[in-house]
C-alpha cells in the first residue's frame, strides 16, 4: 500500500516516524507498507531463518534476521529475511546487537505474498546487490519456484524438488533443496 504523504519526507523524516503492522518501506522517496504475511509466506520465513541459523549461527559465520529494517543507500527496507556474517553485525558499545542496522544484508530472502508486486521486490532485491549484498532469493510459494539473484546480477531459476538452492559462499554449509523448502508447507 503507497502512503502518500502531505509533504515529502526525507529518508531521516520516515526514520522518525511511529513504526506500522506490517511495516512500511522508504523507497525512492515513497512510503510503501508491506502486505500482512499470510499462511505460507509466514510458515517460509520462520522455518528458512530458523534453519539456516542453526546451521550458522552457532558457529558464528551468520546470523538470520526477520523482519529487520536496514537503511541504506537512500532506501529503508524490510526483508523477510536478512542474513548477516557474524563481523558485519552492527553492535553497540556493550558488544549487544545493535538496533540499527545502516548496511546492506549479506544475503536478503523476500517471500512473495499474495497481491504483492514482485516488480518492487526485485527492484529491492537488486537495491541490495547494488550495495554489496552477495546473493539475492525470492520465493514464490504459490508457483514452488524460487529466483537466485546472484551479485554478477546474473538470475537463475529453482524449481524442481530436487533442485540445491545456491548460497553465499560463507554459508556453504547450508544445504536445502527446494522440496525440502516447500515441505515447510505440509508439516
Amino acid at each position: 500500500m503507497l502512503q502518500t504523504p502531505t509533504k515529502p519526507l526525507t529518508l531521516e523524516e520516515f526514520l522518525q516516524q511511529p513504526e506500522t503492522k506490517p511495516a512500511s518501506e522508504f523507497i525512492d522517496g515513497q512510503i510503501i507498507q508491506k502486505p500482512m504475511p499470510q499462511g505460507k509466506h509466514s510458515t517460509l520465513q520462520v522455518d528458512l531463518g530458523a534453519d539456516i541459523n542453526l546451521t550458522l549461527k552457532p558457529q558464528h559465520i551468520a546470523r538470520a534476521y526477520s523482519e529487520l529494517r536496514c537503511t541504506f543507500g537512500g532506501r529503508s527496507i524490510v526483508p523477510d529475511i536478512a542474513v548477516f556474517t557474524w563481523e558485519r553485525i552492527p553492535r553497540d558499545d556493550n558488544g549487544k546487537v545493535s538496533n540499527t542496522f545502516a548496511i546492506a544484508p549479506d544475503w536478503t530472502i523476500e517471500i512473495l505474498s499474495p497481491d504483492q508486486s514482485q516488480t518492487k521486490v526485485v527492484r529491492n532485491i537488486l537495491h541490495c546487490l547494488n550495495h554489496g549484498t552477495q546473493m539475492g532469493w525470492l520465493i514464490d510459494p504459490e508457483e514452488e519456484v524460487v529466483f537466485a539473484y546472484f551479485a554478477d546480477r546474473t538470475l537463475a531459476v529453482f524449481e524442481l524438488e530436487s533442485d540445491r538452492l545456491p548460497v553465499p559462499p560463507f554459508a556453504e554449509s547450508f544445504n536445502l533443496t527446494v522440496g525440502k523448502l516447500f515441505s515447510w508447507l505440509t508439516e
